[in-house]
């Protein structure tokens, strides 16, 4: 009998890809784009023989799941030069975006798989083998007939949490209360998680606010951050 097709969390958004974003691209993919490869079952530990080749050595690896256009996984990755940062994205101009700015800030400690992360969780990223996941402002998918579509829901919640190493974290922001709302539910019925917070937690200083954050804020918005800790295990 034939599997049923999973539930899309995304929309593959039509965008132009700048020169600048196509010369990254075309130059720095083959150093930092990670191919998609089910046979690849230990993604980290791949990514560190590659890192020691190179004379790099990173202590903790954290998964970015849509980075958007990179902004915050390059200000994060620049604070936190001894962790490595795998991020998750399908859209070619973040993509692109990124991979430029690991060029202009020479950011040794980033690498991009660009592919659908709910498949790259199941597939290559072994139990276990993450410090932490960040998903900053995932789609709310506002309309109540596609809130099946949000990427926030207990399988992937309990996925997550099987990858994240214990005392490991996920981290979680978004601008979209109802969403904020269910997120803090899904998370706290995971038994593998406990939430750092008494409900949402302060931003941590590492994640910058975006210029639409500041706007939003400025406007009386709110955002909210959740932070969970990976437990123990029996």
């Amino acid at each position: 009998m034939a599997h049923p097709r999973a539930i899309r969390t995304f929309v593959m958004r039509a965008g132009r890809t700048t020169i600048g974003q196509a010369r990254a691209l075309a130059e720095l993919g083959p150093r930092y784009l990670l191919p998609y490869d089910p046979d690849t079952t230990d993604l980290v530990a791949a990514c560190a023989l590659q890192s020691g080749a190179e004379g790099q050595n990173h202590s903790k690896t954290v998964l970015e799941i849509g980075f958007g256009m990179g902004h915050a996984t390059a200000h994060i990755a620049a604070l936190m030069p001894d962790t490595l940062f795998i991020g998750c994205e399908v859209h070619e101009p973040g993509v692109g975006a990124l991979l430029k700015a690991i060029g202009e800030q020479q950011l040794a400690n980033l690498r991009i798989i660009q592919h659908d992360a709910v498949e790259v969780l199941q597939h290559m990223i072994a139990p276990a083998s993450l410090h932490g996941v960040h998903i900053f402002f995932p789609d709310p998918w506002h309309k109540k007939r596609h809130h099946k579509r949000r990427l926030i829901q207990p399988p992937l919640v309990r996925l997550l949490a099987t990858r994240i190493a214990p005392g490991g974290y996920v981290h979680l922001a978004t601008d979209w209360e109802p969403y904020a709302q269910q997120m803090l539910q899904v998370l706290g019925a995971e038994p593998l998680l406990a939430n750092t917070a008494d409900g949402y937690a302060p931003r941590p200083a590492y994640r910058p606010e975006t210029k639409f954050e500041r706007r939003g804020l400025r406007l009386g918005h709110g955002v909210w951050d959740l932070v969970f800790r990976r437990l123990p295990t029996a």
